[in-house]
């Protein structure tokens, strides 16, 4: 490692620091709390999880979950992170030097039942609001073999479980691209964080928003986010002024609208974009455009 590299740990910890700091649309974040879940929740997640993903090159992806989890509810008292840690996991047992692309998809390949069992078992654990009841893998049924599997039944549905069965392309191909372009462009991190979230909604909805409110509400983010990219670039009066409207919207019923499972996939190009240095330090932050 090199002297000014970060850790495996360190990049866990700083990729959801920098996901929960910016002030994305609809999400908790320095100047807006939910009524049961604040910033700080996310901070003491974030160090929280940064020893376990440290370890995590050397043990399977289950235990490295449920340590996770079991490590964030030690220290919040509501499910934080559990599909950032999903997300982050795998990514954190790809050894250094290694191809992510390809190493990514050796982890999948060797997961094992084993592995799925303690996954389940973290799901139980976390709580994850807004899952409802299922004809196949359901959580409170007894873990299948397969993880993947599992993951695949869910993956049309679920832009995280989708992560598992192609070898996390939205992570790579679009999250990590963009925030590299966003950075080529000379914008500060914070202000390519939001662009990204944009352009994830706008192709995808929203996972979580899917599940708590159904798929007319993920969509209609989608159309959402999209106005705000027509508007014009971070730059733009106009675009500030959509994003707004659609925090209001996403805000305006008790925040069950949250977009979280955008924020998850955020958090996961964080991180490879901190291990592979697309951001360096110091990090550029709180520059608008």
């Amino acid at each position: 490692m090199s002297e000014n590299e970060l850790s495996i740990g360190e990049c866990a910890t700083l990729a959801c620091l920098l996901e929960v700091t910016a002030p994305k649309s609809g999400n908790v974040h320095r100047g807006a709390d939910f009524e049961d879940l604040t910033f700080w929740d996310f901070v003491a997640s974030a160090v929280a999880i940064g020893s376990v993903m440290q370890r995590a090159a050397g043990q399977s992806l289950g235990q490295t979950v449920l340590e996770a989890i079991r490590a964030t509810r030690s220290a919040v008292a509501t499910n934080t992170n559990l599909g950032t840690v999903l997300l982050i996991a795998p990514l954190a047992m790809v050894a250094r030097g290694t191809d992510l692309a390809d190493g990514i998809q050796k982890v999948l390949q060797g997961l094992d039942a084993d592995d799925s069992r303690l996954v389940y078992e973290a799901i139980r654990l976390a709580e994850p609001g807004g899952l409802g009841k299922t004809d196949q893998h359901d959580i409170a049924d007894p873990a299948p073999a397969d993880l993947v599997e599992a993951m695949r039944t869910g993956a049309e549905h679920d832009l995280v479980a989708r992560q598992y069965t192609n070898g996390f392309s939205q992570v790579f191909g679009e999250v990590v691209a963009w925030l590299a372009e966003g950075l080529e462009d000379g914008w500060a991190l914070d202000t390519t964080i939001l662009h990204v979230q944009m352009r994830t909604m706008s192709q995808y909805g929203d996972s979580l928003i899917a599940r708590k409110c159904g798929e007319p509400a993920s969509r209609q983010a989608a159309e959402r986010a999209a106005r705000v990219l027509e508007s014009g670039t971070p730059q733009d009066e106009a675009y500030h002024a959509a994003m707004g409207d659609l925090d209001f919207w996403l805000r305006s019923d008790g925040h069950r609208r949250n977009p979280g499972t955008t924020a998850d996939l955020i958090a996961a190009g964080l991180f490879v974009a901190l291990r592979e240095g697309i951001i360096t330090r110091p990090v550029r932050m709180g520059i608008r455009g």
